[in-house]
């Protein structure tokens, strides 16, 4: 919920899962989000980060690695290889 200053302010906000769009509800203990982060030309670390956020079904399927791949390599072309 929204007030009238334009601020959030629900107690609680599910997190999507990033390979299935499923909620991620609280109880789901297995449910993790990685954060990868951007290098520059150099390997240098640039201070920027992508987060991607896994549900407990992804993970016990043995699939989260093929996720994180996928997920980044589409993220990867969207913005022109230039992350």
């Amino acid at each position: 919920m929204i007030n009238n200053e334009g601020q959030n302010v629900d107690l609680y906000i599910p997190r999507k899962c990033s390979a299935t769009n499923r909620l991620i509800h609280a109880k789901d203990r297995a449910s993790v989000q990685v954060n990868i982060g951007h290098v520059d030309e150099n390997g240098v670390f640039t201070g920027d980060n992508t987060t991607f956020a896994l549900s407990g079904f992804v993970r016990a399927n043995g699939e989260a690695d093929a996720a994180i791949e996928r997920l980044w390599s589409k993220t990867y072309t969207a913005a022109g290889k230039k992350i």
